[in-house]
C-alpha cells in the first residue's frame, strides 16, 4: 500500500473524477476543484444563461473505438484503447449501479456514393495496423468486410448503406452514468464546485492550487487535469463539438455504427432507455454558443440514411462542447513525485482515460486499489 497523501485535484471531467476515485480508494485524501456549478451534467440546449459549462465527457457518446481512431490518431496512441477496454470492465463493475458498457464491436459504413471517401480510410487503417507501434499493443484482428446478408444478421435497424464493416472487440460505454456513478464512489473525496484554479505547480514537498479567489492551497501533491481551463500553462485549444440525443423506441440498433464521409464523421450510438446519440461535429472553435442548424441538419439527415427507423425518433437535447486538444492532437502526460499533469485527449478521452489513469498512478506510485493488480496486456 502507498503512503497515504493529500492529493489536489484541478478539474472535475472524466480524468478529474477516475482519479478521485482511484486514489481514494488507495487511501488517499483528496480534494478536487472545478469551475462547473455541480456534480451534474447540463445538456447546453437546457441550461440556463449565462451558461456555465459542465465537463466535456458528458458530451461525448462513449464509442470505445481503438481500431477506428486509427484514421485520427498514431497507431501507438490508439492502441492504448485496447487497454482501457478491459479496464473500463472493470471499473463499470465496480461502481454502484454498473454502469452500461457492452464490447461486441461497431461498425463502419458508408453509401455507395461516397465509396472513394471509404476507401481512403480503410488505407489508412491498413496501413496503420501494419505498424509495430500497433502490432505489440493490439490484437490481431482488423477490419472485417460484411456483405449484405453479414450486415442484415448482425444490425437489421442498418437499412441504407451500400458497404459495411464489422471492427471487432470495440465498445462502447454509457458517459454520463458513468461520470455520476465515480463521482457518487469516490468515498471521502471532498468536491469543490464553482472554484476554478488558476494555476497548478509542484513545490518542494508537494504542490500548490492556485484558486481564482485568490487562494493558495498546498498538498503532498498535485494533479493537473483542468483540459482547456489549464491554459496558459498548456498550449491547449478548445476544438467543438455538437451531439444529439434522440429518443427512438423499437430503433434496434445494438453497436456504435460510424459513418464513413466525405466531410463528416458521423455516428451513432445507442444508449440504454430507447436513447441514440448521433454526432459529432468538429469544428475548430471555442464557441460555446447552443448548436447550428447546420450542423444539427446535416448530423440528422446522415444518422436518418443509416437507420431509417429514426425518421420518426423525437429530439430530446442538443449538446456542445470543447475537447481539449494540443497542438498534435495527441495526449501528454507529465509527472514527478509530487505532480502529474494529464491534458489533449482530444477526441479519444474515454479511448485513453483509463490506460492513462493506471499506467500514471503506477509511474508514481500512488495506485493499490486492487483495481487492476498487473499491467493488463492489450489483447486480454
Amino acid at each position: 500500500m502507498p503512503e497515504p497523501l493529500h492529493i489536489g485535484i484541478a478539474g472535475a471531467g472524466l480524468l478529474g473524477r477516475l482519479l478521485a476515485w482511484r486514489l481514494a480508494r488507495a487511501g488517499h485524501r483528496v480534494a478536487v476543484f472545478d469551475p462547473a456549478a455541480g456534480p451534474e451534467g447540463v445538456l447546453r440546449s437546457r441550461a440556463p444563461e449565462p451558461y456555465l459549462p459542465t465537463a466535456a465527457g458528458f458530451t461525448a457518446a462513449g464509442m470505445l473505438s481503438p481500431l477506428a481512431e486509427l484514421d485520427n490518431a498514431e497507431p501507438a496512441v490508439a492502441a492504448l484503447g485496447w487497454r482501457s477496454l478491459p479496464l473500463w470492465r472493470c471499473i463499470a463493475a465496480a461502481l454502484p449501479g454498473h454502469p452500461f458498457f457492452a464490447a461486441q464491436g461497431s461498425l463502419m459504413v458508408a453509401h455507395r456514393a461516397d465509396a472513394g471517401a471509404a476507401q481512403r480510410v480503410l488505407d489508412r487503417l491498413r496501413a496503420a495496423t501494419a505498424t509495430p507501434e500497433w502490432r505489440v499493443l493490439s490484437p490481431a484482428e482488423g477490419v472485417q468486410p460484411l456483405d449484405s446478408a453479414a450486415l442484415r444478421e448482425l444490425e437489421p435497424a442498418v437499412q441504407g448503406p451500400a458497404q459495411a464493416w464489422l471492427l471487432p472487440g470495440e465498445g462502447q460505454i454509457d458517459t454520463v452514468a458513468t461520470l455520476n456513478a465515480l463521482h457518487a464512489a469516490a468515498e471521502g473525496v471532498l468536491w469543490h464546485w464553482r472554484q476554478p484554479v488558476r494555476a497548478v505547480e509542484a513545490g518542494e514537498g508537494g504542490g500548490t492550487l492556485a484558486l481564482a479567489d485568490g487562494r493558495v492551497l498546498a498538498f503532498d501533491a498535485v494533479i493537473d487535469v483542468r483540459g482547456t481551463g489549464a491554459r496558459p500553462q498548456w498550449a491547449v485549444r478548445g476544438v467543438r463539438g455538437e451531439v444529439a440525443w434522440l429518443h427512438a423506441p423499437g430503433h434496434g440498433l445494438q453497436r456504435p455504427v460510424r459513418l464513413l464521409h466525405p466531410r463528416h464523421r458521423v455516428y451513432l450510438v445507442p444508449r440504454p432507455g430507447d436513447v441514440v446519440l448521433v454526432g459529432a461535429s468538429e469544428i475548430e472553435s471555442e464557441d460555446r454558443s447552443p448548436a447550428s442548424l447546420r450542423s444539427v441538419v446535416e448530423l440528422l439527415a446522415a444518422a436518418h440514411s443509416v437507420v431509417p427507423a429514426l425518421a420518426e425518433a423525437r429530439i430530446l437535447a442538443l449538446d456542445v462542447n470543447l475537447r481539449p486538444a494540443l497542438p498534435d492532437n495527441a495526449p501528454r502526460v507529465e509527472h514527478g513525485p509530487r505532480l502529474l499533469r494529464i491534458n489533449g485527449l482530444f477526441r479519444h478521452g474515454w479511448l485513453l482515460a483509463p490506460a492513462l489513469v493506471d499506467q500514471a498512478l503506477r509511474d508514481n506510485g500512488w495506485a493499490g486499489d486492487g483495481l487492476a493488480p498487473e499491467p493488463i496486456a492489450a489483447s486480454a
